[in-house]
């Protein structure tokens, strides 16, 4: 269960974004000035924090500048200016989503669970470029976008290693001809099918003994896995 962190002076509000967080399914947690929402912060983690600008103690941009110190925790603010000074001042202190009050509670938990799954994609992408994959003598460093087998470098072209790391960041998968496609060439790719199966023939050859990792589903495309 995701957590986030309301952080508010106006108790009214902090019921109503409860209510709705909460009916999504969220665990919600509550703080009344930007010093408050700084002691607990520092204390318990969260998925993320909605907090208000003006408020009494500490306001809510100099509480996001001194967690921001510690958290990387994504901060959506909420304000009754809507000035784009503030806005702009707010993203650079480094909050993720910037609500003008009055706001509707459902548009609240759209962004809501836009910036989590912005956040969590982010984090999974990172943690996968520290990752260095390894299978018996296969070894994929992400980060230095390195291929070695038995400890001999693997020399691949651009497009062979941006289908290889795709494959292998989805290990197990079955992925279609188009999903490859769309997320290796893009959208706007112009080609056919056969351009990518041509990229499959050359990288197995690359691959040698590993070729048999890239398995194909006859009709529906492609499938990396360990066997």
């Amino acid at each position: 269960m995701s957590r986030i962190l309301v952080v508010d002076d106006e108790a009214r509000i902090r019921q109503i974004i409860r209510k709705y967080a909460e009916f999504e399914g969220f665990e919600v947690e509550e703080a009344v000035d930007g010093m408050q929402a700084i002691e607990i912060c520092r204390k318990e983690d969260f998925d993320l924090i909605i907090m208000d600008v003006m408020m009494p103690e500490l306001d809510g941009f100099s509480a996001c500048r001194e967690i921001r110190k510690f958290k990387k925790t994504p901060i959506i603010m909420l304000s009754a200016r809507g000035e784009e000074y503030d806005k702009i001042h707010g993203f650079e202190l480094g909050s993720d989503d910037y609500v003008v009050k009055p706001f509707s509670p459902k548009e609240l938990m759209m962004r809501v669970n836009a910036v989590i799954k912005r956040s969590q994609g982010a984090q999974n992408e990172e943690n996968v470029k520290k990752d260095v994959f390894t299978y018996e003598g296969l070894s994929v460093d992400f980060s230095a976008r390195i291929v070695t087998i038995d400890g001999k470098r693997i020399e691949m072209t651009p497009k062979e290693y941006e289908l290889f790391f795709y494959m292998v960041k989805n290990k197990g998968l079955a992925l279609t001809r188009e999903k490859l496609i769309s997320e290796v060439w893009g959208y706007d790719f112009f080609g056919d099918e056969r351009t990518l199966d041509t990229h499959i023939k050359l990288l197995r050859k690359s691959l040698g003994e590993y070729s048999r990792c890239i398995v194909t589903l006859r009709g529906v495309g492609y499938r990396f896995e360990t066997i």
